[in-house]
C-alpha cells in the first residue's frame, strides 16, 4: 500500500481555489435556451420534416401565477394500431436552462395517446409539443405560457 504525504496550501490559496470552484458553479447555467436552440432540437426530432398541428390538443394554461409548477397535458386522436400509433411525445420550453423538458414513449398496447404532467417554467415562454408517429410523420403544438412568478429563479 502506498502512503500519500499531503501537501499543506495556505489560507490565500484554498480561498482562491473555493472562490474559482464557486465561480465556475454559478457560471455554469445561466444561459437559457432560446427559440434557436428549440428549432435546431425540434429539427433533431423530425429530420427537417414539417409537422401537422391539427392532431395534438394542447392543454396549457395561458398564465401561471407560479412557475414552479405548470401543468401540461396533451391528447392525440391516434388509432394506436401496429401499423398506425404514436411512437413519442416530446415537449420542450424556450426559456428553460435546457429545452427538453419531457419525453413519453407509446406503443400500440397503450390503446390511446394522451398524458399529463408538471413542468417548472422560467419565465414567460413558448411551449412546443412535437409527435413522433410510426409512419414517419410528426405533428406538433405551441403555446405562449405567461408566467407571472418564476419557477427557476426569475
Amino acid at each position: 500500500m502506498q502512503t500519500h504525504v499531503l501537501k499543506p496550501i495556505s489560507r490565500r490559496q484554498a480561498l482562491a481555489y473555493i472562490g474559482a470552484a464557486g465561480a465556475s458553479m454559478a457560471l455554469s447555467n445561466v444561459a437559457f435556451a432560446g427559440p434557436e436552440e428549440v428549432a435546431a432540437r425540434i429539427n433533431d426530432i423530425t429530420g427537417g420534416a414539417a409537422g401537422d398541428d391539427t392532431l395534438i390538443m394542447l392543454d396549457l394554461p395561458e398564465i401561471a401565477e407560479n412557475g414552479n409548477a405548470v401543468k401540461v397535458a396533451f391528447d392525440i386522436d391516434s388509432p394506436m394500431t401496429a401499423e398506425n400509433h404514436v411512437k413519442a411525445v416530446h415537449i420542450l420550453a424556450d426559456g428553460n436552462p435546457e429545452p427538453d423538458v419531457a419525453t413519453f414513449n407509446f406503443s400500440p398496447a397503450m390503446g390511446a395517446c394522451y398524458a399529463s404532467t408538471r413542468m417548472r417554467l422560467s419565465k414567460t415562454q413558448n411551449v412546443h409539443v412535437i409527435a413522433a408517429f410510426s409512419d414517419g410523420s410528426f405533428g406538433s403544438a405551441s403555446a405562449t405560457v405567461k408566467v407571472t412568478i418564476g419557477g427557476c429563479g426569475g
